[in-house]
């Protein structure tokens, strides 16, 4: 650690129960927040003294998971996000109904600006991509605004599409029925599910056929009315694939498409339908794109990092190939 040139001292006056809370078992917390920072973290009962360079950002952060320390818990996730979102600028913890979205088993709330520009565009239109690395919950907010819209009767089923393998749908192969066959392949939304509504729920609505799951190989044909369509992996569509599956979209009817253009599986020579929908499509009424990057990452901060570390090589193979 650098010399330390700040020295912030201050109380959080509570019950045990709450600064255990916010500490975490051992401090683990605390010393999460000294990694991430910079600092040294010293603690005697409600008292803290924080020392280095970025002693006030810790103060604003140590301050802000104590609020949120009241009634909820707070784990390393929690204290990875409010770094990340003090980071960026924005105000951890201060969602608004405008920024979350309500489910049965609670509420998810956006995370970051771009996390809030992603369900502003899927609650205010009806074709929204969410293009970025993984890690920055676009699969998940595309979900939990699906159960959103069931819930509130706003549409009669979800649709989850997928390519079913990583060059091409050669679905043979694999054992079971149509839905057992591309059953994997869906597992992060199905997931999603299970979390916001519940194993058996979940189970119930793809028996009565409330929540369909469609390959995109099987779309060619169809229309689809009042749904709410999500087409996940975009990255592995063809351009002929993109474009059969935009013109399924039937009166009442919203359709998410989520992918990242870096981490395509198509064979060497084919472009990515994801990729090429974003020069045709860009500025087109009624059709949204929000653009993620590392700094929206949600998952563990070595998830993060890794992102950061490939943007940064992608960049500068790019200025080498420059004239």
């Amino acid at each position: 650690m650098t010399a330390p040139d700040i020295s912030r001292e201050f109380a959080l006056q509570a019950d045990n129960a709450r600064l255990a809370n916010l500490c975490g078992p051992l401090d683990e917390n605390l010393r999460l927040l000294e990694a991430r920072l910079d600092v040294e973290i010293r603690r005697r009962g409600d008292s803290f003294r924080v020392l280095g360079a970025r002693a006030g950002s810790a103060e604003d952060t140590l301050r802000e998971l104590f609020a949120l320390a009241r009634n909820e818990e707070v784990t390393p996730e929690r204290v990875h996000l409010a770094l990340r979102e003090h980071e960026s600028g924005e105000a951890p913890f201060a969602g608004t109904e405008d920024s979350g979205v309500r489910l049965p088993r609670g509420g998810v709330r956006a995370r970051g600006g771009h996390q809030r520009q992603y369900l502003a565009n899927i609650h205010g239109g009806d074709l929204t991509f969410g293009i970025g690395p993984a890690g920055t919950g676009k699969t998940y907010l595309a979900v939990a605004c699906a159960v959103e819209a069931l819930q509130a009767e706003a549409i009669r089923r979800v649709v989850l599409v997928r390519p079913a393998v990583e060059a091409g749908e050669r679905l043979g192969f694999l054992p079971g029925d149509l839905t057992q066959k591309v059953d994997p392949y869906l597992r992060p939304m199905y997931d999603a599910l299970y979390e916001m509504l519940g194993f058996d729920r979940v189970s119930r609505f793809i028996e009565r056929n409330v929540i369909e799951v469609a390959p995109l190989a099987f779309m060619r044909g169809r229309s689809l009315n009042d749904s709410f369509i999500i087409l996940d992996e975009a990255q592995n569509t063809t351009i002929e694939q993109m474009k059969m599956f935009l013109t399924r979209i039937g009166f009442g009817s919203k359709a998410v498409v989520t992918g990242d253009v870096t981490q395509t599986d198509l064979p060497a020579g084919r472009q990515s339908g994801l990729s090429h929908v974003i020069d045709v499509l860009r500025g087109v009424e009624g059709v949204a794109f929000t653009f993620f990057d590392a700094r929206d990452v949600v998952r563990h901060p070595l998830v993060q990092r890794i992102v950061q570390a490939y943007e940064s090589r992608a960049a500068g193979e790019r200025r080498e190939g420059e004239p």
